[in-house]
């Protein structure tokens, strides 16, 4: 199938005089990104990774594909198969979670879940998000699958969908286990994916709160995630600590439409842990600034629809189409091309690929963005097909 470039420019020229300037930015910002990366942000880290969650792009990372044990991070993939349950209908935050004697036994940080004690959903969330309740992620995920084994082959599965090659999941709640790790770049992907379920950070950004509080036992909740108090912006996502382990996190913070992800594996302690987490929050703040294309919603275009109910198929953008830039570098040069057949055959599916969004700083591609259908498209019936031929020969649409 042939395909055709429709041209949809940002910038207001990329050519003649600019030229010579934008080559000359090029340069400065490859000669700045080697010495960013001769930085090393996380020097107490075995490995780290600083991610801008709304592109995706890779501003430092250190030993990052490194297959290390995860400890409690291992909960963010939990939290994710929760949310996603959560989003698509198949559970609700005032469903009852019951503790079995299994989520019980759990050791380590817990909310001490006596065996047949409920809590909704939306508790166990916050037992899970805050305290790292080990116990609370084993009744959720029994909750969810009907067993922690079959939960995490859930997780795995996920893992797969997710395209993680330096991952494999033992359990739900990151207790030593064998063949159980991750990597500081797949706990980056996992935390990105996280985010884009809005309603997470009202668990992971929040500092105290309490379980049981009508209760004779009441439970107060700190963040084991002290950044969420102590850096402006922060509001997630686990922390995570085993011997084996060492002192890890994966943590979120925005700023100025920013949104950044910073993983860390294996640092000594905890202060260390929350200085380069930090720091690298800094670093991305104080260097990098966001350049929207399109915002969720525009329209960018459409596509033919061949032998369907409707001729046209109007495109979305369904997230904000944005790339990162390096702070002093102009936008001129930014272009983006929509790239589309020339017909798609009915019947199209909602959410169906139909075309992508490629974004060139220059010649050089810089981002990528599919395309997909807002709604279904139907093959139309021979008698609407036949009156839209015969409309057309005599000049009627």
């Amino acid at each position: 199938m042939r395909y055709v470039l429709l041209v949809l420019c940002v910038a207001a020229s990329v050519l003649g005089s600019a030229s010579g300037a934008y080559a000359e930015e090029k340069a400065k910002a490859k000669d700045t990104g080697k010495k960013a990366a001769a930085v090393d942000l996380a020097p107490g880290a075995r490995s780290a990774i600083l991610m801008d969650a709304n592109t995706g792009t890779v501003i430092y990372e250190k030993n990052s594909h490194d297959k290390l044990p995860p400890a409690s991070i291992t909960k963010i993939m939990t939290m994710l198969l929760t949310v996603e349950a959560l989003d698509e209908g198949r559970l609700q935050l005032t469903d009852k979670v019951r503790t079995s004697e299994y989520a019980a036994s759990m050791g380590g940080s817990q909310i001490f879940l006596e065996p047949g004690e409920e809590m909704t959903v939306d508790e166990m969330l916050k037992g899970i998000a805050m305290a790292s309740g080990n116990d609370a992620s084993v009744a959720m995920a029994e909750k969810l699958a009907g067993s922690e084994s079959a939960f995490v082959d859930l997780m795995n599965q996920k893992a797969g969908e997710l395209g993680l090659k330096d991952t494999h999941f033992a359990n739900c709640n990151g207790l030593p286990a064998e063949n159980h790790y991750s990597s500081a770049h797949d706990i980056a992907v996992i935390s990105r994916e996280l985010l884009k379920h809005e309603r997470i950070i009202k668990y992971t950004g929040s500092y105290q709160d309490y379980l049981r509080k009508d209760s004779a036992k009441p439970f107060w909740l700190v963040n084991t995630n002290k950044l969420v108090r102590f850096y402006t912006g922060a509001d997630g996502l686990k922390t995570g600590y085993t011997a084996e382990a060492k002192f890890c996190l994966s943590a979120t913070a925005a700023r100025d439409g920013l949104r950044a992800v910073a993983v860390v594996l294996g640092e000594p302690n905890t202060k260390t842990r929350n200085s380069e987490v930090s720091g690298m929050f800094d670093y991305l703040f104080s260097q990098y600034k966001v350049h929207t294309i399109h915002k969720a919603g525009d329209a960018i275009g459409s596509v033919k629809i061949e032998k369907g109910v409707k001729k046209q198929l109007p495109l979305t953008a369904k997230e904000t189409y944005s790339v990162l830039l390096k702070k002093g570098i102009t936008q001129e040069g930014i272009r983006n091309e929509l790239v589309l057949p020339e017909s798609i055959k009915a019947p199209v599916k909602a959410g169906q690929t139909v075309g992508k969004l490629v974004v060139y700083q220059g010649t050089d591609k810089i981002r990528e963005y599919e395309l997909k259908a807002d709604t279904d498209v139907p093959k139309a019936g021979w008698w609407k097909l036949f009156k839209r031929t015969a409309g057309s020969m005599f000049g009627v649409d």
